[in-house]
């Protein structure tokens, strides 16, 4: 076996090579937790490349510089060097890059590389109080890694996306999150703040810096906002619009939420209520008090119970086999509603749903023609849920959005190439 000083030791787990080397250590127990610092050289004379052009140059001046590294052991660990800067003919005076850190970091590649790791796995707050820095330090180095694996993101064979909002904290700070349909894992490829059509002009700018081009997107799913679909007409001219079967269910349910809040106030309802009508009506879903909250709310006749059939009636909308069948379904449910509606002020969020899936009947229809189900945007409120999670603690909404990138983009697998 060949013997190894403790100088190799430790330049191997610093990643250090020629011309660079280890000329002194020293371990300072007086801090808590105790600390290792390590002084690192180049032999005098040393030429180093130009960092524009890579041209041997003479060093001009030195600059003091230090980084945290990996703990070694239970001590922090701490490498120091005097860096210099070149004369280079063409470019001027450079600061060169060391080999052992990225150009304007506080840390060396090694911890970075921890550091990703961790945030891979569990909250950012968590990692960073395993590696001992603050959260607000992590964050900015899985943003760094984050924005220049999206720079390498290629959107050269996307063809179908599928968009949503959701709220990035409490209030009206929203992104708006698009996916690609055809994939089966990691599907997000944008994220940006916001949730109206200039959301689609930023996308449109991101797939020309993504080798692609708006014209190549064929078919956009979403919901049926009159903004995201304004902004599909005007930013990808080929895009054929689907809307949603999911979304067509959530605009009646919370019509339906809306109705029972109403009728509430003024009039007393069955216990148990509120979950017997927001879920699917299949009975043997339901609970025994929810059956009997139901059956009571049938009896009594309110605006509720009315509002609870329409919405239910969607399920035979959605059976429908061939979209011939679902363009005549969806014109049979809507004479169905207005037949059951009456005159009640209390009806007015069904009748807005009404009047909603009306003016876009043509693009719920395109549904049956559609390769791609709602179950990819079903899955987007996991993807949600999960980057709110682990960002626990965020600041703002650019870490909201770098966690979701961080999860459910192939950044996050590229990034473990990193």
């Amino acid at each position: 076996m060949k013997d190894v000083d403790s100088k190799q030791v430790l330049l191997l787990g610093l990643g250090i090579e020629s011309p660079w080397e280890l000329t002194d250590q020293r371990l300072e127990t007086d801090k808590t937790p105790h600390e290792l610092h390590l002084e690192v050289k180049a032999d005098r004379g040393t030429r180093y490349a130009c960092p524009a052009c890579g041209q041997s140059c003479a060093a001009h001046d030195f600059q003091d510089k230090s980084w945290r590294h990996l703990n070694f052991f239970q001590h922090h660990c701490y490498v120091h060097a005097s860096v210099p800067r070149v004369k280079c003919p063409e470019h001027g005076v450079k600061q060169i890059e060391v080999p052992w850190a990225r150009k304007g970091s506080a840390f060396t590649l090694l911890f970075e590389q921890a550091a990703l790791a961790l945030a891979r796995e569990m909250p950012v707050s968590a990692a960073a109080r395993i590696i001992e820095v603050t959260d607000k330090r992590l964050w900015r180095i899985v943003e760094h890694y984050v924005s220049e694996a999206l720079k390498r993101l290629d959107l050269s064979t996307l063809k179908a996306i599928g968009l949503d909002e959701t709220a990035s904290k409490r209030g009206h700070r929203y992104v708006t999150v698009f996916i690609d349909m055809q994939a089966r894992d990691k599907p997000v490829v944008f994220v940006t703040p916001g949730k109206g059509k200039e959301t689609l002009a930023q996308f449109a700018e991101h797939l020309k810096t993504h080798q692609s081009a708006p014209e190549r997107i064929i078919e956009v799913v979403c919901d049926m906002s009159p903004a995201f679909l304004s902004g599909v007409d005007e930013q990808l001219p080929n895009a054929q619009v689907t809307v949603d079967w999911f979304h067509i269910v959530q605009t009646f349910t919370r019509a339906l939420d809306e109705v029972r809040k109403s009728e509430r106030r003024t009039t007393p309802m069955p216990k148990h209520l509120r979950w017997a009508v927001l879920k699917r009506g299949e009975f043997e879903k339901l609970t025994l008090n929810q059956l009997n909250a139901l059956s009571e709310l049938i009896k009594q006749k309110l605006d509720t119970a009315t509002a609870w059939m329409i919405k239910e009636r969607l399920r035979w909308v959605r059976e429908a086999k061939t979209p011939h069948a679902a363009r005549w379904r969806i014109t049979r449910f809507i004479h169905f509603a207005q037949a059951l509606l009456s005159d009640s002020p209390l009806l007015e969020p069904i009748r807005k749903a009404l009047a909603t899936l009306k003016a876009h009947e043509k693009q719920v229809a395109q549904r049956w023609t559609s390769t791609y189900t709602n179950a990819r945007l079903e899955a987007l409120n996991g993807i949600f849920k999960a980057a709110r999670a682990r960002a626990r603690g965020y600041r703002n909404t650019e870490t909201f959005m770098t966690m979701i990138y961080m999860i459910a983009s192939p950044v996050g697998v590229m990034l473990k190439s990193t």
